[in-house]
């Protein structure tokens, strides 16, 4: 199979996820790191074996055929235009952009060059997801007709040593953790109809809390505290709880209701995770584990607990999706949609009223065990 060149722009905390993880699947080869800070560059270059260059070299480099856009949010427009226009494929973080016009002008410009974008997460072809998507698939709890999601906690600021984006326009629970969940979401039950919500700001500062910054305070000028309730096309009503300003909670990630059940899906930050389910006899049970991949722990995270980590299936979907001539899963129709989706609940909790998606989506594929299998090397 063709592999495809692999470049990375932004050499911060997140690259190293992916320069770990791209060489577990076939299609993807890494070629070069960019950084603004050359320093940087040069670092991670010499960590993982790979040539540092400018971004400007980058974009110009003859063996990259797809560039990974780690820059912060509020450049990701910019630099996937940039990659663009240089003639390569692209691929975001989350959120590919921070507006719907930029993402439907990052998707003209594409479509126009006959190339590319795609985007993170692509948490949602872990195994745990697939799982739950198979069972509403399968028809386990017939059609889906509400739910609740919560994502809470209180910041980053007592464990990031520079905290100060997260709580900027561009960032928030909403737009930094909320694909995640809005993602998913549309992956298990399909596009978003319309959404309202009440929004409020609790903490007007905060303080870091370890560090060379610590005791240093950053001012908050989004949104922390998010209520949503999101309308589906085919009828479902999700509650979306995205608070930064939550000491503790015991609210489950991610609960869907059915029509003749409900299930109960982790944590979309996450690949992997037990899957639950309960009839109409109401006993919750586990959803016996099936052979996916994608659900298989491979790592710990920063507490030491095993982790299913599959970083990079989205964008390996993306390469071999291109050499086969199909659409692949993280796909800028279902990225920017998910953007209309985070930014029209941020408009309703600033104007008080229901606001109607201008943009839709077709539901991403299934990723079945058999199909994730053939995607690593």
């Amino acid at each position: 199979m063709t592999k495809l060149g692999v470049g990375i722009i932004g050499c911060g905390n997140i690259s190293t996820t992916y320069l770990k993880f791209a060489p577990i699947f076939k299609s993807l080869e890494l070629k070069a790191v960019a950084d603004i800070n050359m320093d940087a560059a040069r670092a991670r270059a010499a960590e993982y074996n790979l040539r540092a260059e400018t971004v400007d070299d980058l974009l110009r480099a003859g063996d990259v055929d797809v560039i990974v856009n780690l820059t912060i949010p509020a450049v990701h427009y910019e630099v996937s235009t940039r990659i663009l226009k240089a003639g390569k494929h692209a691929y975001s973080e989350k959120p590919v952009v921070l507006t719907l016009d930029e993402g439907k002008a990052l998707r003209d410009l594409a479509a126009g060059r006959g190339l590319e974008v795609g985007s993170a997460p692509d948490t949602f072809l872990g195994g745990a997801h697939q799982l739950a998507r198979a069972a509403i698939d399968d028809g386990n709890v017939g059609r889906i007709i509400g739910g609740t999601c919560h994502v809470m906690g209180h910041g980053m600021e007592h464990w990031h040593p520079n905290p100060d984006f997260f709580y900027q326009p561009g960032a928030g629970p909403v737009l930094d953790i909320g694909p995640y969940y809005v993602t998913n979401l549309i992956q298990l039950i399909g596009p978003v109809k319309s959404v309202s919500a009440m929004t409020s700001t609790t903490f007007k500062t905060r303080t870091i809390s370890n560090g060379p910054r610590n005791g240093e305070t950053v001012p908050v000028d989004t949104p922390t505290n998010i209520h949503a309730l999101l309308e589906f096309h085919n009828g479902a009503i999700v509650t979306l709880g995205a608070s930064w300003d939550v000491w503790k909670h015991r609210h489950a990630n991610m609960e869907l209701y059915g029509e003749t059940g409900s299930l109960f899906v982790p944590d979309p930050n996450f690949f992997g995770g037990a899957v639950e389910i309960a009839g109409k006899d109401a006993v919750i049970s586990e959803l016996p584990g099936w052979d996916h991949p994608f659900g298989v722990p491979n790592a710990k995270d920063g507490s030491g607990t095993e982790r299913a980590n599959y970083r990079c299936a989205g964008l390996a979907d993306m390469a071999t999706a291109i050499a086969e001539g199909r659409q692949f899963r993280c796909n800028i129709d279902v990225a920017v949609h998910a953007v209309d989706v985070m930014t029209s609940i941020l408009k309703s909790g600033e104007t008080r009223r229901i606001v109607e998606m201008t943009t839709t989506c077709t539901r991403p594929d299934a990723l079945s065990p058999a199909q994730a299998r053939a995607l690593l090397a």
